[in-house]
């Protein structure tokens, strides 16, 4: 068995040489932040790799831009620290996955948030970790150093670049830094809440308060054994008087126990919860929002338990492995899924099928910035 060597680099230049040297020597590079989702993608172990390059070193907050509301953060800053700087003032950046530890799972940095493309309930008004993102530098196999966009929402030159690198595991390089968008904190918040045992009406719900002029910071669904909710949040001001017109929707809507939460963050860390599983399988499905109910059915024969974006048509299901293959045959035609999270040793098809064109063009991507191939190897579909 070879010998893995453990770098954390403590400058951006020490990143790119060790990199670089690797490439050279035919060394392959697991790239890890906090290791918080090491075991999403395809399985791969401490030992197949050479080298575990870690960013717990770059872990400066670089520069806060209060009155832009923009900030530029290495790769290896905690969000949830992160998070607080930035409530210090009144601001927040926007994204929302489970920041505390939950089970084995460590708390993430932004670096592993913007590589996996992990979200949470707040994606329904603000959009993903690739929405977010104004700007990276980046690390290459050849040593470069790359950088794109700024620090200004207004700059887009190389802003592409930026999105790239968002939500593609670690398998072109590794981000040393990136530059984000900020918004105004939201408090005090309140959240309407209805119920549900009929799958079409849940379903119908979230259609039509997903285009209720509300104002919504987030609006989720939770699903399990043919009972369930929708859960809509407002925020700011205002919010207990949006969220009573929410609720008065609701009942216009045919959801039962209807009413208004507050304060609602216990509600809504059980959502950010249902997005981890440390003991069975978690399956992350993607359909146009109007196919719910049908995710909905398929989650229901095998006794899955689903939090989800209501409007946005993606589900987190927390389900028996044995079960997944099962679901997949259940989905709507077009669906994507996505194993997430599995017990140690299951082997599961993590990504699912997936069409020759798209592989095509994703290995031409991985081939142009990673010709080495020694970028976090075999993660990504198609065994990118």
């Amino acid at each position: 068995m070879a010998t893995v060597t453990t770098h954390a680099p403590a400058t951006f230049e020490e990143a790119a040489e060790a990199l670089a040297g690797a490439a050279a020597e035919g060394r392959r590079v697991r790239i890890v932040g906090a290791g918080s989702k090491l075991h999403w993608g395809n399985p791969t172990d401490a030992a197949s790799a050479d080298l575990e390059l870690r960013t717990t070193a770059l872990n400066e907050i670089v520069e806060h831009n209060a009155g832009d509301l923009t900030a530029t953060l290495q790769a290896g800053v905690s969000l949830a620290d992160a998070q607080r700087t930035f409530a210090e003032v009144g601001q927040t950046l926007a994204l929302d996955p489970p920041l505390v530890a939950i089970g084995s799972y460590p708390p993430p940095t932004i670096g592993g948030v913007v590589a996996t493309g992990d979200s949470g309930p707040l994606r329904h008004r603000y959009g993903a970790p690739r929405d977010l993102v104004i700007g990276a530098t980046v690390a290459l196999s050849d040593g470069t150093i790359a950088s794109s966009g700024g620090k200004v929402i207004k700059n887009v030159a190389g802003y592409d670049l930026a999105k790239l690198f968002s939500g593609s595991f670690g398998t072109l390089g590794l981000i040393l830094s990136v530059s984000v968008r900020l918004h105004p904190l939201h408090d005090p918040s309140a959240t309407a809440v209805g119920a549900t045992d009929h799958v079409h009406t849940l379903a119908r719900a979230a259609v039509a308060l997903a285009a209720f002029p509300a104002e919504l910071e987030a609006l989720d669904i939770a699903w399990h054994g043919g009972r369930g909710g929708i859960l809509a949040r407002c925020g700011g001001r205002e919010a207990s008087r949006r969220a009573q017109r929410t609720a008065e929707r609701m009942l216009e809507l045919d959801l039962e126990g209807v009413d208004v939460a507050e304060p609602d963050e216990p509600l809504w860390e059980r959502q950010r919860a249902g997005q981890r599983s440390p003991d069975e399988a978690l399956l992350r499905v993607s359909v146009p929002p109007a196919q719910l109910a049908a995710v909905l059915l398929a989650a229901d024969a095998a006794d899955a338990t689903v939090v989800g974006r209501a409007a946005l048509g993606t589900s987190y299901l927390t389900l028996a492995p044995k079960a997944v293959a099962d679901v997949r045959r259940r989905l709507p035609q077009g669906a994507t899924s996505v194993v997430l999270d599995a017990p140690p040793g299951v082997e599961l098809d993590r990504w699912g099928p997936v069409g020759e064109p798209a592989l095509r063009l994703m290995r031409r991507v991985k081939q142009r910035f990673d010709p080495a191939g020694i970028c976090n190897p075999g993660v990504f579909v198609g065994g990118i």
